[in-house]
């Protein structure tokens, strides 16, 4: 009861005693987050049902439960329990649960009237995390719909009120807000610029000397990460005094190495924290009376075109500078160091934006899903992004954990779905690890890689880190070694996949070699980001993925050469993303993961080189053509029209056109040219044109050039001929003439006008008629030859040609070839 925030218990008291919602705000050091769910314990209204207490860090649930549970001279797992994601220490006793902010989530998607609860605190409100705005989002949502009595209290110490108090007033009546002022000790805050040029690790060691020297008790100094915390400990460990000890404080870290970090220094001893914002609010970390601020945080932020998402380093906000600046004054006077100036401090944001507004909110998404009512149906303190949300939806989607319904505008969930959202892992990876339980050592191995993932990477070089997983996941089954691998971060992801495969029943205890890794690593992650599968470009070390854009990594790395790689973690740069963390597949892994989203392109061609038809088939993913494949085309329709469109493009030279047919075809436009139109045109014009009359009947079954060149074109000309046509075809236009002596001669049609036959004059020696064609109502124009078969005269009255001018020929002739026959008389002869 002697805690500051006591002061405000009795408003407080009576604000939940009359109202369904209120808010208290209280300064850092109050006692909000250990004192008020002792002091509302035996509230009537209770009905000695349980007290939820929402914190938004593991360390921070496990701290407040254990403390609470002292102040009772109990156990946790007594009256006070907690339940994180990875502990969980409760009992049939337990009336107060801390828990951390998504089991709330996970408890109203199971069981929306929260069973036995009567109070549901959310602490340090201001931090608007995800899975705050989201689980009182669905509290409201489901207290409302079903008539629950449960109270909601928010508690910060800077909140931002008016969206608080909107939010919880306009749901159920009026939420009062409850100021407690406390009994914060002052603190001196000391501004210490800090130039671009100057090094992080350099200024707060050097202001952690500063502070050493000048001022009593223990140091706090907050960084955005933990790379910023290691930095700073190597920098500070040259010079720091024997009697000092540092410490790391993160929610990455162990639980041992963190419970150390919060213990009060031995006799004679200080130490320095070195802490991310896991200790702005909610802990208290023994004897801290210096603080240390880099004014700095790391956030996530979305970028909605290319669907990535990237940790950047931001200036905090005034709210932030004000819950560090409050760790100093807890118990006694204090000082805070901000590496700042001053005038800085007007140009700080008052509070950071809310994270459900910069993330990925894919998890969001699956969730509303589950949940069923419309995004616009439910109150949150700010409106979930529309761009967001679709992206969102669309990568459920391609994921199979959502269905369409056009019944609605959120999609229906899945079974596939409802069991992603069991797992403690992004919808990616829940959805690689769920596909992978067909068998034992994929399931194990989707828990590595699932792990590697969630977790910081174990590989710490700043120079060209390999991007391959499958070497990380040798590293962490013990495979394999690397000199930049951190021993811890190893052993964390182990200690993840177990954890994961214990909750999906997979067994650990499983050899997988090498080259097994190798092999299915990339074809897993397609699972998580089918998405992200990109090929390589000609250039090693650049890829293009799925939706077009441009990866790359570097030409040296084992997977620049990769035909095919998945790109599970890059940079939002928005020209050309850096791979960091990847891994590699062939043509058909890809097939085989993405199923029905692989497309396949059949196209019937041309193909050069064999001169002959083929089918060619193309898988295609996106952008992205995985692999080609010739075969040889199956008889069928689109086949008959490719054999089709190859005799058009090549005018018929394709076909077999022998002498004989092409003798026939200029036979029967002889007939038509004199006998009319009801003769058929097979002007070569003529044919092009009507290919699909005369050519296609007779292409069923044929699927090659040789079938093509096996077709008998004299059948197929003679095939548009009348029954009369084709019997009065060779007695009106004949294919040969028989003269008196020797083999019949061809009869050249080309001159329709004028069919004529070239023939050495001595076989024409006895014709006493001249050749007629067409029944004898045209003569043939006859071109005699000499010996050597050259043209000696041309003639259509041969006749008058032996009555005529056949004498001075004669002459010549018999001159020319005395060996040869040469009558006076060639009617005769």
């Amino acid at each position: 009861d002697d805690l500051p925030v006591s002061e405000g218990i009795e408003p407080l008291r009576t604000a939940l005693r009359d109202h369904k919602n209120a808010l208290l705000i209280a300064p850092p050091g109050a006692g909000k987050t250990t004192a008020i769910p002792l002091l509302l314990l035996h509230e009537s209204w209770l009905h000695n049902k349980s007290i939820v207490m929402l914190e938004p860090r593991r360390l921070a649930a496990r701290a407040a439960a254990r403390r609470m549970a002292h102040i009772l001279g109990e156990e946790v797992g007594n009256t006070v329990g907690f339940v994180t994601r990875d502990e969980k220490k409760v009992s049939p006793n337990t009336r107060i649960e801390v828990v951390t902010e998504g089991v709330l989530t996970r408890r109203l998607q199971n069981d929306p009237s929260l069973g036995n609860t009567a109070l549901v605190i959310f602490d340090e409100v201001h931090e608007r995390n995800i899975p705050t705005d989201l689980g009182l989002a669905f509290l409201l949502d489901a207290r409302k719909k079903l008539e629950l009595d449960i109270r909601i209290l928010a508690m910060s110490a800077t909140p931002n009120v008016d969206a608080f108090a909107h939010v919880l007033s306009t749901s159920d009546g009026s939420a009062p807000v409850i100021n407690s002022e406390g009994r914060m000790f002052p603190v001196d805050v000391r501004y210490v610029p800090r130039q671009r040029s100057d090094k992080l690790e350099d200024v707060v060691a050097s202001t952690v000397l500063r502070a050493l020297r000048d001022d009593e008790g223990d140091i706090l100094v907050f960084l955005p990460g933990i790379g910023e915390i290691n930095r700073a400990r190597t920098t500070l460990e040259r010079s720091i005094p024997s009697d000092v000890t540092i410490h790391r404080l993160a929610g990455a870290l162990p639980f041992a190495e963190q419970d150390a970090a919060l213990a009060p220094s031995a006799s004679g001893q200080r130490r320095v924290v070195l802490s991310t914002d896991i200790a702005e609010t909610s802990l208290t970390v023994d004897g801290i009376h210096v603080v240390i601020d880099a004014g700095l945080s790391r956030v996530a932020r979305h970028d909605v075109r290319t669907g990535l998402t990237e940790l950047v380093t931001v200036t905090s906000s005034r709210a932030s500078s004000e819950q560090r600046t409050g760790r100093a004054g807890r118990i006694q006077p204090g000082v805070a160091y901000r590496l700042w100036g001053k005038i800085d401090d007007a140009t700080r944001l008052a509070h950071l934006p809310a994270e459900i507004t910069q993330a990925d909110i894919t998890q969001v998404a699956l969730e509303l899903c589950a949940w069923g009512t419309e995004p616009d149906e439910l109150v949150f303190l700010d409106p979930i992004p529309k761009k967001s949300l679709s992206r969102a939806l669309t990568t459920l989607t391609q994921l199979h954990l959502t269905t369409g319904n056009s019944d609605a505008k959120l999609p229906s969930i899945t079974e596939l779905g409802r069991d992603a959202l069991r797992l403690p892992v992004h919808p990616r990876l829940a959805n690689m690890v769920l596909r992978a339980q067909h068998s034992p050592e994929l399931s194990w191995l989707a828990c590595i890689v699932a792990s590697l993932l969630e977790e910081r990477d174990i590989l710490r070089s700043s120079k060209n880190i390999p991007i391959d997983l499958a070497m990380r996941a040798q590293i962490v089954v013990g495979l394999t070694s690397h000199s930049d691998a951190d021993r811890g971060a190893v052993q964390r992801v182990r200690d993840r996949a177990h954890d994961l495969a214990t909750r999906r029943q997979i067994s650990s205890q499983i050899f997988m070699s090498a080259d097994f890794i190798d092999r299915h690593t990339g074809a897993l992650l397609l699972h998580a980001y089918p998405d992200r599968l990109a090929m390589r470009r000609s250039t090693p070390g650049q890829f293009i993925t799925r939706d077009g854009n441009g990866a790359w990594c570097d030409t040296k790395d084992i997977l620049a050469a990769e035909q095919f790689i998945v790109a599970a973690d890059l940079d939002a740069d928005r020209k050309s993303s850096r791979i960091r963390r990847g891994g590699a597949l062939d043509a058909d892994q890809v097939a085989v993961a993405l199923g029905n989203d692989v497309q396949i392109e059949r196209v019937l061609m041309w193909d050069k080189n064999r001169n002959d038809l083929v089918q060619r088939e193309t898988r295609k993913v996106g952008a992205l053509r995985l692999d080609e494949h010739l075969s040889d085309p199956l008889p069928c329709d689109e086949t008959t029209d490719a054999l089709v469109d190859r005799v058009r493009d090549t005018q018929l030279e394709i076909l077999n056109w022998t002498e004989d047919t092409e003798s026939l075809r200029q036979r029967i436009l002889f007939l038509r040219h004199h006998l009319g139109e009801e003769w058929p045109d097979v002007s070569r014009k003529s044919l092009l044109k009507t290919l699909n009359d005369w050519l296609r009947p007779f292409l069923s079954g044929c699927t090659s050039r040789r079938d093509l060149e096996r077709l008998d074109m004299s059948m197929l000309l003679r095939s548009l001929l009348t029954w009369d046509q084709s019997m009065q075809l060779d007695e009106l236009a004949p294919a040969t003439y028989q003269p008196p002596k020797g083999k019949p001669i061809d009869i050249d049609y080309t001159d329709c006008a004028a069919p004529s036959i070239d023939v050495r004059t001595q076989r024409m020696f006895g014709v006493t008629h001249h050749p007629m064609v067409l029944g004898g109502k045209l003569p043939l124009k006859v071109v005699l030859l000499s010996p050597a078969d050259y043209p000696i005269q041309v003639t259509s009255d041969l006749d008058a040609f032996w009555s005529g001018s056949w004498y001075d020929v004669r002459r010549e002739m018999a001159g020319r070839y005395p060996k040869h026959s040469w009558p006076e008389d060639p009617h005769t002869a």
